[in-house]
């Protein structure tokens, strides 16, 4: 798999988001070469992989990716092994990491929120009133504060442009969607700045590629296609996915849920289930065993893939719906005590 960004991040393969920015922060405030102005080379090398390991685990695509193939195939280094893209990975997927001091500034908000931490950022710009940043973000406030001589109002940490928030938007998919794995294209349409620095309008034709076995709220973003303006860095656009509800199945986790209407005979005395299945084939389930109203038919390997494990799936799980008679005669209901009496 090559590098480890699990063990560089010192998390499990099962972290959460929070996990991973709790990791990241701990770490990147560790390791940042300004704070090892004695050690600078090896920690630049540190914070780079500290970087691009959460920069790769904190997207869900890059990190279904990588989970399967590792980072060869997240860089596209492996040689293609039959009927697969060019890469040895998925078609087309070719990932770059950003430069580590990227990935800090997005994620603390401050392109450099340092200050007299060996070859930090030090008197911000010396002037406008002998402003200062008086605290580091190693201290006790992570973002720090600006205080004037002449008691101004606090002034920003850095003239570098600031990242908008991030644009979230639905993205609705079908249960066989998130079943089979499809691709989607997406039509945005966004205000960059032109050669004379004037906005226009222009239209962009995203593909967003979904994976088997994705769920509800996995995210897919696409860095700086929000709209461009003067001295603002572009915000991500993300794709939250959404379930589209079935009429069939219900999905629990990475189980499948079905239920089927049967009659009080067939509850007794055994039926066989039929279903097509979300990639088209038809299941034939005999089942023999008597059908209490809390029974359930469980069928290994028949529910949703597994994105981090494609060679697995969960379970499909039958439960049913016992339709009993609405009246009986006297004889009827004389031959079934004399029946269950004999039992």
């Amino acid at each position: 798999m090559g590098v480890d960004y699990y063990k560089i991040l010192q998390v499990g393969r099962n972290a959460n988001d929070e996990d991973l920015k709790k990791a990241y922060r701990k770490l990147a405030m560790r390791w940042h070469p300004d704070k090892n102005p004695s050690n600078k080379g090896d920690a630049e090398a540190k914070f780079k992989q500290i970087s691009e390991a959460y920069e790769v685990l904190s997207d869900p695509q890059k990190r279904a990716v990588y989970d399967q193939y590792g980072e060869e195939g997240l860089k596209g280094e492996v040689p293609p092994p039959s009927g697969s893209g060019p890469s040895g990975g998925p078609a087309g997927f070719q990932f770059n990491p950003r430069s580590a001091d990227e990935v800090f500034s997005e994620f603390f908000g401050f392109s450099n929120p340092f200050s007299g931490a060996g070859g930090g950022m030090g008197d911000a710009g010396g002037s406008r009133g002998g402003a200062r940043f008086s605290r580091s973000i190693f201290g006790d406030n992570i973002f720090g504060a600006f205080h004037g001589d002449r008691g101004g109002a606090g002034e920003s940490s850095s003239n570098a442009p600031r990242k908008g928030q991030p644009i979230e938007r639905k993205l609705v998919c079908g249960l066989e969607d998130l079943y089979n794995g499809t691709k989607k294209k997406m039509k945005i349409s966004r205000d960059v700045i032109d050669s004379t620095g004037r906005p226009t309008s222009v239209e962009e034709l995203l593909t967003i590629n979904i994976k088997p076995g994705w769920k509800k709220g996995t995210k897919i973003t696409f860095p700086e296609k929000g709209n461009e303006q003067h001295n603002l860095v572009p915000s991500d656009l993300v794709f939250i996915i959404e379930e589209r509800p079935h009429g069939i199945f219900k999905r629990e986790g990475n189980d499948l849920i079905t239920v089927q209407k049967i009659s009080l005979i067939e509850a007794l005395t055994g039926c066989t289930v039929q279903l097509t299945t979300l990639d088209g084939r038809t299941l034939t389930i005999p089942i023999s065993s008597i059908i209490s109203p809390d029974y359930e038919e469980i069928v290994e390997g028949e529910g949703m893939p597994i994105t981090r494990e494609p060679s697995k799936k969960g379970n499909l799980r039958i439960r049913f719906q016992i339709r009993f008679p609405t009246r009986l005669t006297p004889e009827q209901k004389t031959s079934i005590m004399q029946l269950l009496t004999s039992s």
